[in-house]
């Protein structure tokens, strides 16, 4: 019996590591806790420069496969997830939930745009 209650709460606690890890779910965690859903964010509730940004990532993601134009944009992508989880944290820090729910919808895109751009760069 104690052997099966190890195991639960080892398999709880590296879940709960895996959710603070990364600092896309450790938002929307956050996010849970203060009882707010990231709903399915539409593109009309992002701003138009926003989504303009992520049409010409998706673009460039698009064109046959470059590894200069795709390193430039996995350094776009992490310099912009950087400045998203500083500005979440921040957010965060002076508990203004609505914009931390904002930043983290956009996240979400990043998010996205990385896994294309590596299943992109996965040799055929």
């Amino acid at each position: 019996k104690e052997q099966y209650y190890a195991e639960q709460h080892s398999s709880l606690i590296n879940k709960a590591y895996q959710t603070l890890l990364n600092p896309l779910s450790r938002g929307l965690y956050l996010l849970e806790l203060n009882g707010v859903e990231l709903a399915q964010e539409t593109d009309c509730d992002a701003d138009s420069v926003f989504l303009m940004e992520i049409m010409e990532i998706n673009e460039k993601l698009a064109e046959p496969k470059n590894e200069a134009i795709l390193e430039d944009i996995e350094t776009l992508i992490k310099v912009k997830q950087e400045e998203l989880t500083k500005d979440v944290t921040a957010a965060f820090e002076r508990d203004d939930i609505q914009e931390a729910k904002k930043l983290l919808a956009k996240m979400k895109y990043f998010a996205n745009l990385e896994d294309k751009l590596k299943n992109k760069k996965i040799p055929s």
